[in-house]
């Protein structure tokens, strides 16, 4: 059974930085990909970042130039680093294993104007 932990989230200023991680455990755990999203009250979960098994990284505009998906060295460790932060960043922040469709409980991000 593969499990996500997301940790890393707290409160920030505009313009401020976090660092997210998402711990991967289980025996039956594969490196394919990885991914984040976020939700924010009120609205849809949206996708904010992707690596694939090549490394290959993509994002979306809203984000593009201000985050930064990778993988830890022992393969069981994705990173978010986020920059420039604004309040419409706000939101609990999962991370996705999609190939073993598996979510993360989410951790929260507050950025404050």
């Amino acid at each position: 059974q593969v499990q996500l932990v997301e940790s890393g989230g707290g409160l920030v200023q505009t313009g401020g930085s976090l660092r997210l991680s998402c711990t991967i455990s289980g025996n039956t755990w594969e490196w394919k990909s990885a991914a984040w999203h976020r939700q924010a009250p009120g609205k849809q979960r949206e996708w904010v970042a992707l690596i694939a098994q090549s490394g290959f990284t993509n994002y979306p505009q809203a984000v593009k130039g201000r985050f930064a998906i990778s993988r830890g060295s022992n393969n069981n460790t994705v990173y978010l680093q986020m920059n420039d932060l604004t309040p419409e960043d706000s939101g609990v922040y999962y991370c996705q294993a999609p190939a073993h469709g598996i979510w993360g409980q989410g951790t929260q991000v507050t950025v404050s104007s």
